[in-house]
């Protein structure tokens, strides 16, 4: 039997167009999670076109009915997760990627109200036959790839004995070996690992006192003499932290690039410096972090105020970031934070990168995509998304070919391959 919401997404006229099949990439890579496969915003795909037309890339479909929020896809396996609601709840949903219809939904608790925009902001995270999701009002689930039957389910704001932030937790959960991690906040510890298989605490990060920031965690290997140190990184509502993966020490608290009212983007790694960024008239700071046993040995790199990203994120790409600091697109040294070039491109707005190509979403609806190159800006096609009266916050997703953009209740997805 098909569902309201397959009937409503399938069958409304309009809401889904097909165009041909597009043939598949040079090579084609899956998005199992938020900022896909290294949770770092980029995608190895090779063989996506290098300009697009005037009215934008192929639409191959479009589907309405995904309700509120700002989250975006993952893809696994021709499926996409995606959370969204209906009726005053928050659901997950996962998609034939070929078409957009539904093949299940589940709902996991009411949806989160407020005012800068209802429902849930995290991204379901895949991994073996399980997704996790988290809503923005606090509920962690397991669910089942195969039927979307719940495996466990439990409330992190009240098993942690927290309140909500302002706007909602806004994470989307990491899965680190046999755990999955999130950060509550709270006396008892900012940050806990969970048994993915049970939903069971394995352990809290005890020295880290503090409320959640709404930024998602990353897990990075320290090199030193011997064997890699494994770290989680995170960006609390006070500062840039890193615990050690095994049991939640703390091993760092950065506290220059973290300003008091909303530490979004995830922090970016790479040989050493690990990278903070927020806004509010902050700016981004770059820590050199290095393993010494079972600790670390920390000192700032650089620090920039030019440097301040709000919430769409920050990539890197043979050793220069960019990002939209403030307004504008811009590109900056990783190793120095000196800026090397700014344009005012799309707008603000959030950026995945793949095939040496960025794809842009300004967060006053227009797609653009720009070579990453130190030359200088350098845009390769631009088009219109439609208002639907909320800002388009959600990041963009390339995956296998596809790009996918979550526009409020509304999902689309492109043809960017090189055909």
């Amino acid at each position: 039997m098909w569902t309201g919401v397959q009937r409503y997404l399938l069958l409304a006229a309009g809401l889904i167009l097909l165009a041909p099949t597009a043939s598949p990439p040079a090579a084609a890579e899956d998005w199992p999670q938020w900022r896909g496969p290294g949770r770092d915003g980029v995608s190895t795909e090779t063989g996506l076109a290098d300009h697009w037309p005037a009215s934008g890339p192929p639409l191959l479909w479009r589907i309405d009915g995904l309700g509120e929020g700002y989250g975006t896809v993952a893809v696994v396996d021709g499926s996409l997760y995606v959370q969204g609601t209906r009726g005053g709840r928050s659901l997950v949903f996962a998609l034939d990627a070929s078409d957009g219809s539904v093949r299940w939904e589940r709902e996991l608790g009411p949806r989160l109200r407020q005012r800068r925009g209802n429902g849930p902001r995290g991204t379901p995270t895949v991994a073996g036959d399980s997704l996790y999701a988290l809503t923005g009002l606090g509920e962690l689930a397991r669910v089942r790839l195969s039927d979307g039957e719940v495996a466990w389910q439990r409330n992190i704001l009240r098993d942690f004995g927290q309140k909500n932030i302002s706007w909602g937790i806004s994470e989307s959960p990491l899965i680190e070996g046999d755990w999955v991690v999130v950060m509550p906040g709270g006396d008892e510890g900012a940050i806990a690992a969970l048994d993915r298989e049970t939903g069971e605490t394995v352990w809290t990060s005890g020295g880290l006192k503090d409320r959640a920031g709404y930024s998602s965690l990353i897990a990075v290997d320290l090199e030193d003499a011997g064997a890699p140190l494994r770290v989680i990184v995170g960006f609390t509502a006070r500062a840039g932290v890193g615990v050690r993966a095994a049991d939640g020490e703390l091993l760092w608290h950065y506290r220059e690039p973290a300003n008091r009212t909303a530490n979004a983007a995830t922090p970016v790694y790479s040989n050493g410096l690990v990278f903070y960024t927020s806004d509010y008239g902050t700016g981004g700071g770059a820590l050199r972090v290095r393993a010494a046993g079972d600790g670390v040995s920390t000192g700032q790199a650089w620090f920039k105020s030019s440097l301040r990203n709000h919430h769409g994120g920050v990539v890197l790409h043979e050793g220069r970031l960019y990002g939209f600091f403030g307004s504008v697109l811009a590109c900056a040294d990783f190793e120095t934070g000196e800026i090397v070039w700014r344009d005012r491109s799309v707008g603000k707005g959030s950026l995945t990168l793949a095939d040496g190509k960025l794809f842009l979403v300004g967060e006053r609806h227009t797609a653009g995509l720009a070579l990453a190159t130190v030359e200088g800006y350098d845009e390769r096609g631009r088009f219109r998304l439609e208002s639907h009266g909320r800002p388009s916050w959600a990041h963009p997703v390339v995956s296998n070919g596809v790009l996918y953009i979550r526009n409020w209740g509304e999902l689309l997805a492109y043809d960017v391959s090189d055909r």
